[in-house]
């Protein structure tokens, strides 16, 4: 801070006194608490994503920025991956999403699973490109570097038949990051990385036409805080509510009871089998 020229403040209320808006970026746990006594003392705020460890404190945080007209942001990053952007713009009827996340080993966040961690990201987007919640979930997830989910593997249905299977890991030989959707006459894949994507469409005669997403790289993080700071002035909604959030977290709650069923499944299998 000194190095920086960075002012620090000790508590909540000084920090309040002194601010428009903070960033709660601290563990999942706390964000409730700590965005709530923001918001009561007159900040907006941007929650790092999951919104919180519960839909309970959730829906708290939620009340709370309808009760005192704060902005309540949170940090769903890849909303603003400049990929995923233009793949908005082109999307017309998703029927299958296929999403693979994986990430090398890190000791960070090994306080949650890797649904909320990692998952929750695309989670969030798939609910956003389709619009409407599952109506049926099927998911398996391990553990193996830490005491909870650190590989999973899911498969949500929603209404009129749409698909999406997802796989999450941070266990990882490599860093993927990678969507392919498939709708009327057209597959795109799209790379979050890289930040690009192509178009298959089918035309006349079954023709196969390519062309490149139309997606203009930047620095996701740059442009999440800049919506943000728009939000401030405007008073506008953030492009991810509260509301939305709540929703891939109870999303991501699900598949967790999904994992928890089917562990003790193969549990019981074993079991009979004889292997320890």
């Amino acid at each position: 801070a000194a190095e920086r020229g960075v002012p620090v403040f000790a508590t909540l209320e000084e920090l309040a006194a002194n601010s428009d808006a903070a960033v709660v970026a601290t563990p999942t746990i706390s964000h409730a608490d700590l965005g709530c006594r923001l918001m009561e003392l007159g900040c907006d705020v941007l929650i790092e994503k999951p919104i919180a460890q519960d839909e309970t404190e959730a829906q708290r945080l939620i009340e709370t920025a309808q009760r005192t007209g704060r902005i309540l942001q949170v940090g769903h990053l890849e909303r603003f991956n400049p990929a995923i952007i233009a793949l908005t713009k082109v999307i017309t009827h998703p029927l299958f999403l296929e999403i693979h996340r994986m990430s090398e080993f890190s000791p960070r966040s090994l306080d949650i699973d890797v649904v909320l961690d990692l998952m929750i990201h695309d989670l969030d987007i798939v609910l956003s490109l389709v619009g409407k919640m599952p109506d049926e979930i099927r998911a398996a997830g391990i553990h193996i570097m830490s005491e909870r989910v650190d590989i999973a593997n899911v498969r949500l249905q929603f209404p009129g038949g749409c698909v999406a299977n997802l796989t999450a890991s941070r266990v990882s030989t490599e860093r993927v990051r990678k969507l392919r959707l498939f709708q009327p006459h057209e597959y795109i894949s799209l790379d979050y990385s890289r930040q690009d994507g192509a178009r298959f469409t089918i035309g006349d005669n079954r023709n196969v036409n390519f062309a490149p997403l139309a997606s203009v790289k930047s620095e996701p993080l740059r442009l999440e805080l800049e919506d943000f700071f728009e939000c401030i002035r405007t008073r506008r909604a953030p492009r991810v509510t509260g509301q939305q959030a709540l929703a891939a977290l109870q999303v991501a709650r699900a598949i967790l009871d999904k994992i928890e069923e089917h562990s003790k499944l193969v549990a019981e299998s074993l079991n009979v089998a004889g292997t320890p």
